[in-house]
């Protein structure tokens, strides 16, 4: 009987400290691309409560069960919508005693008598999704002005050291005014209490008022700061909820840039605004490449990981940059542009928030933004780069009209000796096998090699292969038209069994050393 008192306790003691230790672990913040609403690309600056929540709404019945989660109002939430004021108008803003931003009470209601975002959050958070807002750099140029006094959150009284009072003009720095929005933001001294305590007060009561994401604007690319970065990311570790931080604008930004801060935030742009230009999407392939290439895709970030952004989705019922004026008109972009687009977000496993206005979604938006396989890309797919490749005066290809259009497509490199395939190599690997990769020390900017692997029966059982003398010796990947086929590909040394098993081409499935190919139009 002892003996099973003994155990029995032993066994409680055990299961108590492991549900403490439970009891203390984080739920990681954006394990996979974030993905949410935001109001910029709908209304610009103008949106207003009721808009917002009509719109959360929409998200939580139609896109919520599609991983969508948060609703994000973007920028200038405190600025009076009266005539007058626009995107760099001074002194239209709404400040507290403390000189930090409060909404606008005649567009959100709610938020009078000092509640702020508080009901706002609430409703939102009711309806299973996470509320988000957009913040910019430093202080205000109005609270400058004003010269506000600095809430000290440890006493609820202005922050006082020195045996004196500090202000806001004692922390801002003119000279660091906020590019794209002179009038608006200027960045604050960090290296100053009265400057960190300024920043602390801010997001205390962003956690106060129930917020879950943070868009940090005029912080990253061509206004890089990152002392003012580094020190938020290290308030947020210390609040009492989890608050997902993202990071903009990107214009100019480099794997090297994003390295400094990529393990203190979970989002980071990569690109400037994009617009439903075909301008804007392409702007975008060559800037994915190069993270992808740097192994910066889903890092270490804050409290989880950290993901390049791609910035919205600018799809369906749309507003201007720089508007006053709410939702007037369609996306610009043709259908198969979208599709485009979509799909190289997907691919790059960028953050998908959507912009349009979730009143006017229709079913061609709707079915894109929430298609099943780019989604499950997006989320689960993993070492996504571009496909190396090189330009040849390919003489099967040049030649491929003289074919029928029901006939396999055959693509022929030259001899990895010859002229025309410089920077490739080719070897046997055993198991009737040939490797054929890009040389690592070409001019490759990936890293590690890209290799593709042909058997030689590939060409041996077709029958119907006219070229065979002509490219005999050469290195061929065959297409077979009978069925929906991949190109077998893979950055490893040596294949694994199953690679070796399936040859060049074979029935496409989810494999991460697969790339889809498809007839190249004539």
């Amino acid at each position: 009987m002892a003996s099973f008192s003994m155990t029995s306790l032993f066994l409680l003691l055990i299961s108590t400290l492991l549900l403490k230790s439970m009891g203390k672990t984080e739920v990681a913040i954006a394990s996979s691309p974030p993905r949410g609403w935001n109001s910029y690309d709908s209304f610009c600056w103008t949106v207003s409560e009721q808009d917002f929540l009509h719109n959360a709404d929409l998200v939580a019945q139609r896109l919520l069960h599609h991983g969508y989660k948060y609703v994000v109002v973007d920028y200038l939430w405190y600025r009076r919508k009266v005539e007058g004021a626009s995107v760099d108008s001074l002194g239209f803003d709404v400040i507290d005693e403390w000189g930090r931003m409060v909404p606008d009470p005649d567009r959100w209601p709610s938020s009078r008598d000092g509640k702020g975002f508080t009901k706002v959050a609430q409703i939102v958070h009711s309806m299973g999704l996470k509320f988000g807002i957009h913040v910019m750099r430093g202080i205000s140029t109005q609270a400058f002005n004003a010269n506000t006094p600095i809430l000290d959150v440890t006493t609820g009284k202005a922050y006082q050291e020195s045996g004196r009072k500090w202000l806001a003009k004692d922390i801002g720095i003119k000279e660091r005014a906020c590019a794209w929005m002179r009038n608006g933001f200027m960045s604050v001294d960090t290296k100053s209490g009265a400057g960190r305590a300024f920043l602390r007060s801010l997001y205390h009561q962003y956690a106060d008022w129930g917020v879950d994401f943070v868009k940090h604007d005029c912080v990253f690319g061509e206004d890089f700061d990152p002392d003012e970065i580094s020190y938020v990311s290290k308030v947020l570790t210390e609040l009492n909820r989890p608050i997902l931080y993202s990071l903009s604008p990107g214009s100019s930004v480099t794997p090297a840039m994003a390295r400094q801060v990529s393990r203190m935030v979970n989002m980071y742009r990569i690109t400037g605004d994009d617009w439903d230009t075909w301008g804007d999407v392409a702007a975008h392939f060559n800037v994915t490449r190069d993270f992808s290439a740097a192994n910066m895709i889903g890092a270490k970030g804050l409290r989880g990981k950290s993901w390049p952004d791609l910035d919205m989705l600018p799809l369906g019922w749309l507003t201007d940059p720089g508007s006053n004026e709410g939702p007037h008109r369609r996306c610009n972009l043709n259908l198969d542009e979208q599709r485009s687009q979509v799909t190289l977000w997907a691919m790059a496993k960028s953050p998908l928030m959507f912009g349009g206005d979730m009143r006017q979604l229709d079913k061609a938006t709707f079915d894109l933004i929430s298609n099943p396989t780019l989604l499950e890309i997006n989320s689960f797919s993993s070492n996504n780069k571009e496909l190396p490749y090189f330009s040849s005066k390919n003489r099967a290809m040049r030649n491929r009209s003289r074919h029928s259009a029901s006939e396999p497509l055959t693509l022929g490199l030259t001899s990895c000796t010859g002229y025309e395939a410089s920077g490739w190599s080719a070897r046997a690997t055993g198991d009737d096998l040939e490797q054929v990769c890009w040389k690592t020390n070409s001019s490759n900017r990936h890293g590690e090699p890209f290799c593709l692997y042909k058997r030689q029966s590939s060409l041996l059982m077709d029958d119907d292969l006219t070229y065979k003398q002509r490219f005999d010796g050469k290195v061929h990947l065959l297409k077979s038209t009978k069925t929906e086929a991949c190109l077998g590909a893979s950055p490893n040394e040596k294949l694994t069994s199953k690679e070796s098993k399936r040859g060049s081409f074979s029935p496409c499935g989810r494999d991460a050393n697969q790339v889809t190919s498809s007839l190249i139009p004539q």
